[in-house]
């Protein structure tokens, strides 16, 4: 597989789709009618969200109507939803910003009613090409190499890779450094590319807390997502052959060019929203893999009427059902668990806890095989898992 430390396209795909609705529960629909004004010459403009004709969250799946500085689109959306949507020119690397160019949170409308919304645009991301030339301008402590397009026999799409090495890598010989794998990548280390604007600062709090004397040093994967995230993502689809992809095809890459350390205990994955689910799920599968997992508001709350819009699809949690038809957690793997309390957690506490009960049934303890913490007032986006990072890599790389 050759490598080069190119700049790479990036995928994102906002993370909150899923999660940030309530549907009507009689089939009730409102009319939201959409309007964007955009640069004259953008060509075309495609409206993306948390609809499942909308992808969801696909950025090609739904091309806008209308030309030059003005688009528009109507939706019937299910009474008292949540509509979260963004405008791309057709993919997650060009993504639509504000009017100081900005990339932007999710747009969000209530449908309790026919509405007219109008949203500006002030540019579309650059091709990452711009940005990625010159890592130094992402501000990243250590060194960031990318490798392009990485392909797989078990995914039919190829994604790109971050690689982060901490500062004392270049010039510490033959020492081998504990890699940490983390899903969404590109919203890791260049806030220029990352979906919110804020990426996680992965460097900085690896460099933090290692100075501090809380974890190693470490290697950092960043896997980026694709428009196949959802279903990649999802334990109950596309997740096993996802974790055949890292386990089979990148991690001996990784092993083969780096000095690593190899072996659960050398070996931890870590994500938010369907990036901690899938987290979660790969510790459960693969035990003889990770040896730990950060799982941050990890999106429990996932059912099949995520994947489609037939109205008989079942709203009810897929975790709840695996755990009630006998699911098992090996011993082994430590999981750092949290979620926040902000509007878009509803239903996320209740669920941890039939998660943790079940973890404790099968002889797990609270504070040494896993934790489960509440954050007070905590948003879902890059922002709030920022701000308590230093906290998750405490747990999972405290003394095993």
């Amino acid at each position: 597989m050759h490598r080069r430390s190119l700049p790479a396209l990036i995928l994102g795909v906002p993370l909150a789709g899923i999660l940030a609705h309530v549907a009507a529960q009689d089939g009730a629909t409102r009319r939201i009618s959409i309007r964007a004004r955009v640069p004259d010459r953008s060509g075309t403009v495609y409206l993306t969200g948390n609809l499942p004709e909308l992808g969801p969250w696909n950025p090609e799946q739904r091309a806008m109507e209308g030309t030059g500085g003005e688009r528009h689109l109507a939706l019937d959306v299910p009474a008292g939803m949540v509509l979260e949507f963004k405008l791309t020119l057709g993919s997650w690397t060009r993504e639509g910003l504000g009017p100081s160019g900005e990339a932007m949170p999710n747009f969000r409308v209530t449908a309790d009613a026919d509405r007219e919304v109008t949203v500006e645009i002030g540019s579309f991301k650059n091709d990452p090409r711009y940005y990625m030339s010159d890592t130094q301008g992402s501000g990243v402590l250590g060194t960031l190499v990318y490798w392009h397009d990485v392909p797989s026999r078990h995914l039919r799409a190829a994604r790109h890779v971050s690689i982060w090495l901490p500062p004392g890598y270049r010039n510490s010989g033959l020492a081998r450094y504990p890699v940490l794998y983390m899903h969404d990548g590109q919203n890791l280390f260049d806030a220029r590319i990352a979906n919110t604007g804020i990426d996680w600062g992965i460097d900085e709090a690896v460099v933090r807390s290692a100075a501090a004397g809380r974890m190693p040093e470490v290697i950092v994967v960043g896997v980026w997502n694709t428009a196949d995230r959802l279903r990649e993502y999802s334990p109950w689809h596309w997740g096993p052959a996802y974790g055949r992809f890292l386990i089979e095809e990148l991690m001996p890459e990784v092993n083969a060019e780096l000095r690593t350390r190899t072996g659960p205990r050398h070996t931890t994955v870590m994500g938010s929203s369907l990036g901690a689910l899938i987290s979660f799920d790969l510790c459960r599968r693969h035990p003889h893999v990770f040896g730990a997992a950060g799982c941050v508001s990890t999106a429990f709350p996932l059912s099949e009427a995520d994947f489609t819009d037939e109205p008989q699809a079942s709203t009810r949690p897929l975790i709840v059902r695996d755990i009630e038809r006998g699911l098992r957690f090996p011993r082994g793997p430590r999981l750092y668990f949290d979620h926040g309390t902000s509007r878009a957690y509803a239903g996320y506490a209740p669920l941890l806890a039939q998660v943790t009960q079940w973890l404790i049934r099968q002889g797990h303890r609270e504070g040494r095989d896993f934790v489960a913490r509440r954050i007070e007032g905590a948003e879902h986006n890059e922002a709030a898992w920022r701000a308590r990072l230093d906290d998750v890599l405490a747990f999972l790389y405290r003394a095993r």
